[in-house]
């Protein structure tokens, strides 16, 4: 019988693996073996099992006596994190979870794209795994029924745009389904041979089949009970912008310098914009961008291998100059998503051992084929290096420092998403982005990024739009009011702000995280600039910081003001 861990790293080691256990989804994630041929219960007994277990190591940790200073700070960031946790699950946040972009409809069908199915026994577990999904889905329909029948229903938007996703995957708008396409690289691969590719496609059929019903089950069962306001209210949103950010903020002041940051981005964008056009506006500048040809590229696959070229030569052009880089993390992968979720790019870090290198996901339209580089230079920055990818995989190699939870399993919006929007304006500090049109291009991120605090924050608090801004001043914001201002006042692809705005609506407090980290990030460097004069080392700055691991925000800036 193993012992019972008592220090705060074996306390959080065991969290981990026992976590795994309950969540295979996320061992997946995080690459701890063992659980591949599973998939998480979403039931409400699944969400009570998980949150069993956070309340145990919780008070494990309570009682754990830190050995050191790393232990002291990897103990505040898991009763933060985890505690967060607890609260939402009390809060019934966990069963009810529903909207377009990290959900458990959308974590049930991803999953897939982190596995494996490079031999026969891959391929073997793909089809345990698939044959599973009619079970979890209905485990996922129990959550969902029960936290409706409490009143606790996502938004009709998020339901009926979650449905749509659910039939995308399963075949039915067009096309086969995600799991036709997936088990179809099987097909004369070494040592499948008919009795795997029967279960493969028995398996797929039965995935499919099951988000079939799903989307059946939101538009006929839950719609009915959804309620047509996508405002959650400051209670709620407080909560998740706790979670997001891990900083109790003051929200009337995050909304106030959200317009003021706005402001400011805005008004170098017309410099720049002159510029490229002189007396274009934004949209004309933006325009004459995408009709040049310097700036286009055709195709997924080309453009899949423009963002990896960029993206391997920020690797090497950074090591050893401005950042320390090991071995293990100079491979990124850079990829297209499979076509159905949210139009965007995302990053999935290594796996303990690396032998999963990090990757970058792009998820664009299924049909398009053409694409305006200018616009995504800093994106492959933020997601890749010196972003999320030098970020999260810094975090991982520190195996002798932070435990498996700080490495693997924390994850906080604020610090992630605030440190690779930071590096993107590093990245122009530095001098990689003094083309004006990929300048514009990163200023148009920022600005983006800038406009999700005001119209986050407006939009679930309904609050009242300032005089001086331009737009509709003294109205209270609405999603049309949202959607018209990220259409008018940003140069974003139109596509992707209809997405955004329902991101926003369904996902409230995560938005504002990436300004706000951002803002915390260059105080703490400022601050740390002054405190040590001509002895400030950026390098050395940014190597202590990144070593640190994941942690909410007012924990960070505990941290920072030691370095």
């Amino acid at each position: 019988m193993a012992s019972t861990p008592t220090g705060v790293h074996e306390i959080s080691d065991r969290y981990v693996e026992d976590y795994a256990a309950l969540d295979p989804i996320t061992a997946t994630y995080l690459g701890v073996p063992g659980h591949d041929e599973k998939l998480t219960d979403f039931s409400p007994e699944g969400h009570q099992a998980r949150a069993e277990l956070a309340r145990r190591a919780l008070a494990d940790l309570e009682a754990a006596r830190p050995a050191d200073a790393d232990e002291e700070t990897a103990k505040a960031v898991f009763q933060e994190r985890v505690g967060l946790n607890v609260e939402i699950h009390d809060a019934g946040l966990d069963e009810s979870a529903l909207n377009v972009i990290a959900s458990p409809v959308q974590d049930l069908r991803q999953v897939f794209d982190l596995m494996p199915t490079d031999s026969a026994e891959n391929w073997t577990v793909v089809a345990r795994r698939l044959t599973a999904m009619p079970e979890a889905v209905a485990q996922l329909r129990a959550s969902l029924a029960r936290a409706a029948d409490r009143g606790n229903v996502a938004a009709i938007r998020q339901v009926t745009r979650v449905a749509e996703q659910c039939e995308t995957w399963a075949g039915l708008r067009g096309g086969r389904s995600f799991f036709a396409n997936l088990i179809a690289s099987a097909e004369g691969a070494d040592g499948v041979g008919p009795a795997l590719r029967t279960d493969l496609e028995t398996g797929a059929k039965a995935a499919a089949e099951a988000y079939a019903d799903l989307a059946r089950f939101l538009r006929e069962d839950l719609a009915p009970k959804a309620p047509a306001k996508d405002a959650v209210g400051e209670d709620v949103y407080r909560l998740w912008s706790r979670y997001f950010t891990g900083a109790k903020l003051d929200l009337a002041e995050a909304y106030e310098w959200g317009w003021a940051e706005f402001s400011r981005i805005e008004a170098e964008m017309k410099r720049v914009a002159e510029r490229i056009k002189p007396g274009a506006t934004l949209a004309e500048a933006a325009a004459a961008l995408d009709a040049n040809p310097r700036y286009q590229v055709h195709g997924q696959d080309a453009f899949a291998a423009w963002m990896q070229q960029l993206s391997d030569k920020a690797l090497v052009d950074l090591r050893d100059v401005h950042f320390a880089i090991p071995d293990a993390l100079m491979k990124l992968e850079c990829k297209i998503a499979p076509p159905g979720g949210g139009v965007g790019a995302y990053y999935t870090g290594p796996t303990d051992d690396f032998s999963r290198p990090g990757r970058m996901w792009w998820s664009v339209p299924a049909d398009k084929e053409e694409f305006s580089t200018w616009r995504e230079v800093s994106t492959v920055y933020h997601e890749g290096v010196p972003g999320h990818h030098l970020q999260i995989a810094t975090a991982v190699y520190q195996q002798a420092r932070l435990n498996r939870f700080q490495r693997l399993m924390c994850w906080v919006s604020g610090y992630g998403e605030g440190w690779a929007l930071y590096a993107e304006r590093l990245m122009r500090e530095l001098g990689y982005l003094e083309d004006d049109g990929n300048l514009l291009g990163m200023l148009d991120a920022h600005l983006f990024r800038a406009a999700r605090v005001v119209v986050d924050l407006g939009m679930h608090l309904e609050l009242e739009i300032p005089a001086g801004t331009g737009f509709h001043e003294g109205e209270r914001w609405t999603p049309e009011l949202g959607l018209e201002f990220m259409l008018t006042r940003t140069i974003t692809d139109p596509g992707h702000v209809r997405d955004e705005i329902d991101r926003y609506l369904g996902w409230p407090g995560q938005a504002p995280s990436y300004k706000l980290g951002e803002r915390l990030w260059l105080a703490a460097r400022e601050e740390a600039r002054q405190r040590h004069g001509d002895a400030f080392d950026l390098k050395r700055f940014h190597m202590q910081a990144l070593e640190m691991g994941a942690m909410g925000l007012d924990t960070l800036r505990e941290q920072l003001v030691k370095l």
